[in-house]
């Protein structure tokens, strides 16, 4: 039977979800969506990343981003949530760490909210339904 070892990959390449030193960027997911968050996760940890706690809505993920400061490296935010909306709550993460790299997930339609939340401070937005390609271009562009 041939092993990996017969077959060398010529496209090796490093995951786009780690650092230099060869640790993995640390992902917070906040959305009300279970769905949404295990397909975020799945298509982050394949590439590298590590999602290190998710949230179900604003407060939650703001809570979550306290906690866990300054062990964050980048936050996937839906904007229509339950108790705290994502636009209320990036301002909330914002205002408490202005490095904060956040970026906003929306459905069609929710243009108006985007713009505001990158005048906030977003950096970077992502439309529903997810494209792993896009999820990937945006969150590495957020971070790098």
């Amino acid at each position: 039977m041939k092993t990996k070892m017969d077959f060398p990959s010529i496209n090796e390449r490093k995951p786009e979800g780690v650092k230099e030193d060869g640790s993995p960027y640390k992902v917070l997911v906040v959305d009300d969506s279970m769905f949404v968050t295990k397909q975020i996760s799945q298509i982050l940890t394949s590439e590298g990343f590590e999602v290190v706690a998710t949230a179900s809505d604003g407060l939650q993920g703001l809570e979550r981003y306290k906690e866990l400061y300054p062990d964050i490296d980048v936050v996937t935010m839906d904007i229509t949530m339950p108790k705290m909306d994502g636009v209320t709550s990036l301002e909330k993460i914002i205002e408490f760490d202005k490095e904060a790299k956040v970026i906003m997930i929306s459905a069609l339609g929710k243009q108006d909210l985007v713009k505001k939340a990158l005048l906030i401070g977003a950096k970077n937005y992502i439309v529903k339904p997810l494209d792993r390609v896009k999820v990937l271009e945006r969150i590495i562009q957020s971070i790098k």
